[in-house]
């Protein structure tokens, strides 16, 4: 999907976790293509960052300090771009929490609700929150951050891996109840980035290896095009191709 640069000119895009990682690659790229980028974290520091370098390229930037376990907040974000905007034209829902890696029954009850927040809840608060405006868009686009991990559950991994398996059976879900909508809702893999959460994960591993989130970045903001017709999808960033959910 080779798209111009200025294929979402003039749309406004929302991002979660934009404050670093891929989050901040993806707002970064929106806002290449001439996106007006919603940014949302929790620190401060990295989305005035953001906007900085969003500024640079001559587009612009709404930040929204949050922390998206407070489903209350994203209602009132949702009545905010409505009230300022009247529709949201792309939801890039990033943010995540890797959690522990254990066996399961050794996972602490906070440490299981915490990623559970994060991954899952969170994402059903922005569905619920930005549906209406997604679909008052020309061309409503969303596209949700998930993990092979969804698929593999390997030992030690089934917290993450069970957030993300959630994660891809609410979007599957909802991609049918939109079907007949102009809203196209995908979930993408973007393999192994070099992230901190990946550092995390796997920390004999060489980062240097890794592509970079500004690598993968371009591949992610395609599936917000208004040329994109796919819904309902995976797409893997690595092999560059779409299966089924």
């Amino acid at each position: 999907m080779a798209q111009t640069t200025t294929d979402l000119a003039g749309k406004v895009i929302l991002v979660t976790g934009a404050s670093r990682g891929i989050g901040y690659a993806a707002g970064l790229e929106a806002a290449r293509r001439g996106a007006h980028v919603v940014a949302v974290a929790r620190t401060v520091g990295g989305l005035e960052e953001l906007d900085d370098e969003i500024q640079d390229l001559g587009s612009s930037a709404t930040l929204v300090p949050l922390d998206l376990r407070d489903g209350d907040a994203i209602d009132r974000l949702g009545a905010a771009i409505f009230e300022r905007w009247g529709a949201l034209d792309g939801l890039i829902a990033n943010a995540g929490q890797l959690g522990v890696l254990s066996p399961l029954p050794h996972v602490k009850p906070e440490d299981f609700e915490k990623v559970m927040a994060v991954n899952v809840a969170a994402n059903y608060r922005l569905l619920r929150s930005t549906d209406l405006l997604l679909r008052q868009s020309d061309a409503g686009r969303a596209v949700f951050v998930s993990s092979s991990a969804a698929r593999s559950a390997r030992p030690f991994w089934g917290l993450y891996a069970a957030s993300k398996a959630a994660v891809d059976a609410m979007v599957k879900s909802y991609a049918g109840e939109t079907a007949q909508t102009k809203v196209k809702v995908n979930v993408v893999y973007p393999g192994a980035v070099r992230t901190a959460m990946r550092a995390k994960a796997m920390p004999g591993e060489d980062p240097a290896t890794l592509p970079t989130p500004a690598d993968i970045a371009p591949r992610i903001v395609d599936l917000l095009s208004p040329q994109l017709q796919e819904t309902g999808k995976l797409f893997d960033v690595p092999t560059g191709s779409f299966s089924e959910l």
